[in-house]
């Protein structure tokens, strides 16, 4: 099996010496709140140096492949993060751990989507570049949007088609043979229509009207899903 971006970035920072890490981490900070207010395309290589306060001579002394090995840097690195949030709130909800009961289900469910969508909050600065990366997807580097999808959509995707199937193997839904796709569905019906209202957390809503949302989703995905 190949090396994954999570281990190559992982193996790089134990490589490099802790300052220049230091520095390396102060400069990807910062391109990271530039990316996602201008995105890929009109963020220069002037104005990334600018914001870490460094010359451009020093920000490609640290990413010599300039502009796109530092966004690719920061999609890494922000992904990682907020997957890393995504699983810990699926295994909180949904633990492995706990035998699922059907009087949980729906409330269990709710929670998941509200826990899910409340992280465009905490991690505005990441679903500002994801924005930027669904906008300007013919001009980003193919290889950074398979290192993000890589880093965060598709870990966390496998992780919530497990929790599909233990739904249904404890008799709680029927995923009609394709636990993928029912895991698709519920990211989508939960989570499609805040993204665009909001543009990625943006614009939020008010409280009341996501919980509408989420539970009339989550009603919908049941009614497709649910046995009995």
């Amino acid at each position: 099996m190949g090396e994954t971006n999570d281990s190559r970035l992982e193996r790089a920072r134990r490589e490099v010496p802790p300052r220049k890490l230091q520095k390396q981490m102060a400069i990807a900070s910062a391109a990271c709140t530039v990316f996602g207010r201008e995105g890929y395309a009109r963020a220069s290589v002037d104005a990334l140096a600018a914001a870490a306060s460094v010359s451009t001579r020093t920000l490609y002394n640290h990413f010599p492949g300039g502009k796109a090995q530092l966004f690719q840097t920061v999609v890494i690195w922000t992904s990682s993060e907020v997957r890393d949030a995504q699983l810990a709130r699926l295994h909180t909800v949904l633990d492995p751990q706990r035998p699922p009961r059907a009087d949980d289900l729906e409330r269990d469910l709710v929670s998941l989507a509200r826990a899910f969508t409340g992280l465009m909050t905490d991690y505005a600065n990441h679903f500002a570049l994801v924005r930027h990366i669904h906008a300007e997807a013919d001009h980003v580097p193919p290889e950074v949007l398979d290192a993000w999808l890589e880093a965060g959509p598709e870990p966390v995707g496998r992780a919530l088609t497990e929790a599909m199937v233990r739904l249904e193997d404890a008799g709680l839904l029927d995923l009609h043979g394709d636990a993928a796709l029912a895991a698709s569905h519920f990211s989508a019906l939960t989570s499609h229509r805040i993204v665009q209202t909001t543009h990625y957390g943006v614009l939020p809503l008010p409280a009341e009207e996501t919980d509408r949302l989420i539970t009339g989703a989550v009603a919908a995905f049941l009614r497709a899903y649910r046995t009995g």
